[in-house]
């Protein structure tokens, strides 16, 4: 195969990543950007929407069913949970940002341990609802122009594009709620000053605990995704977590569209170095690649200048 279709096929894994990496970094970013609040379990709410999709898919036979059914249980259990960490520790913290890092990574342990004890250590797949092969055709240009080929290997899987066009339209549907929406007005007026939101009746606290179960409800969706492709572990957030928070400084912090952009950016990036060098370069320049952007644009590549 040529290098052009080499490419091609890197830049398509390279989508599927960039796809879940968007929509975990999306619920990352929106739990900052509204509450302030360095969420430091986002990972563990990714590991346990793939492993409560392995559970549920389990208790229902597997196949397609299992898989439908996981995808809807799995995110709205997250997201519950979630939330009532928010009530139960962050409230009475009262979102204090150095003791709500602290508390969360209390809380990665007690997820990761709870897991540990009743999952167990094994790495586990779920069996995608649909995984057809579909060949990729290539133009290559003879004597009478353009024409396309179907090199041998180049090739995509159906659940592998689903992937790509559910991630799109999850990120879709939660800028149309950020923007559309009486509840996402009452976000953004709560991520404006949360005082003045409270003074015009807004239940601030009601928000922060919505926000927190949405944020992590999109991380386990995330998992549930990804989980076909690869197995669901206990231990898997932590890598997940590591380039969220790469995305979302890149991004700018609290930038939906900022953060979209830098998951593609890395999640391509990833792809294509991982298939033609290796995947230890691609964490090595998404590393500098932040430490550029923290020293010529603190803000991130979307993120607005503190005034």
């Amino acid at each position: 195969m040529d290098f052009g279709p080499y490419l091609m096929l890197a830049s398509l894994e390279g989508a599927v990543t960039a796809a879940v990496l968007a929509l975990m970094a999306a619920g990352l970013s929106l739990v900052f950007g509204v509450m302030r609040v360095v969420n430091v379990a986002h990972g563990e709410f990714y590991m346990l929407g793939a492993v409560l999709a392995w559970v549920v898919a389990s208790m229902a036979g597997g196949g397609a069913a299992g898989f439908v059914l996981a995808l809807a249980v799995a995110p709205l259990v997250v997201g519950a949970v979630a939330a009532a960490a928010d009530v139960t520790v962050l409230k009475h913290l009262d979102y204090d940002p150095e003791r709500t890092i602290v508390a969360t990574i209390g809380l990665l342990y007690i997820l990761q341990q709870l897991t540990l004890m009743g999952y167990g250590p094994e790495a586990r797949p779920v069996e995608p609802p649909f995984n057809a092969r579909i060949a990729l055709p290539w133009v290559e240009w003879g004597q009478g122009g353009p024409q396309l080929y179907w090199p041998w290997g180049l090739s995509i899987t159906s659940y592998k594009l689903f992937v790509i066009g559910a991630a799109a339209a999850v990120l879709a549907g939660l800028w149309a709620l950020m923007t559309h929406t009486r509840i996402g007005l009452m976000m953004r007026a709560t991520q404006l000053d949360g005082e003045m939101a409270q003074a015009f009746g807004i239940p601030v606290e009601r928000v922060y605990a919505l926000v927190f179960g949405l944020g992590a409800a999109l991380a386990a969706l995330a998992g549930v995704l990804i989980v076909p492709i690869q197995q669901a572990h206990y231990l898997m957030g932590g890598d997940a977590l590591l380039l969220s928070f790469i995305v979302v400084i890149i991004g700018g912090l609290g930038s939906l569209a900022g953060t979209v952009i830098a998951a593609i950016l890395i999640g391509m990036s990833d792809g294509i170095i991982s298939v033609f060098f290796s995947p230890t370069l691609a964490k090595i320049i998404a590393t500098l690649l932040v430490a550029f952007v923290l020293v010529f644009r603190p803000e991130g590549l979307m993120g607005k200048r503190a005034r």
